[in-house]
């Protein structure tokens, strides 16, 4: 004998689990555009010579994204260690790219910003989010870690140490390949 009345009972109870599952999300979840497995998505720069570049000519490198502000106090607790544990370990990899992107910041903010803090490592202007715009609608600072074949394999929003550990080891994990 086949009980038809459980199927809309579980059919309504399955319902109720993804809504509630769905409604779990971190705000940064709900504003992050694009998540791990997803390709990188197309983007313009202008890297520290002048030269507009694409992300689509990175493909065959291990490359990071970092998107910060000057003002943002966890950015600012971030930059020391990109600057020490990637940037200066890495720099001259050439399977690596590093983008450390200033949102909502121009080419001479930057600069200025570069010589007040001391940093050593390159930074790209953002001023108009056009960057930003295609990865998050806000919250930083956000990383991103994207294999040789141009997909994301880390995420993450604001600055942990735990979680920037786990991003150094996959990123060298990734310079093993």
């Amino acid at each position: 004998m086949t009980r038809h009345y459980k199927t809309p009972i579980f059919a309504s109870l399955l319902l109720t689990v993804f809504t509630l599952f769905s409604g779990c999300q971190s705000p940064e979840d709900k504003a992050s555009l694009v998540h791990v497995g997803q390709q990188v998505p197309a983007f313009t720069y202008t890297n520290a010579e002048g030269m507009e570049k694409s992300v689509s000519e990175l493909k065959g490198q291990v490359v990071m994204v970092t998107f910060f502000a000057t003002w943002c106090g966890p950015c600012l607790k971030e930059l020391p260690h990109i600057q020490q544990d990637i940037f200066e370990k890495y720099q001259d990899n050439p399977n690596f790219t590093l983008l450390v992107i200033g949102r909502e910041h121009s080419k001479e903010e930057l600069a200025a910003f570069k010589v007040e803090k001391d940093f050593s490592l390159d930074f790209i202007a953002d001023p108009e989010r056009q960057v930003y715009a295609k990865f998050a609608e806000q919250f930083i600072p956000r990383n991103y870690l994207i294999d040789r074949d141009g997909k994301i394999i880390y995420s993450s929003t604001g600055f942990n140490e735990d979680e920037f550990n786990q991003l150094k080891k996959i990123l060298e994990d990734q310079l093993k390949i």
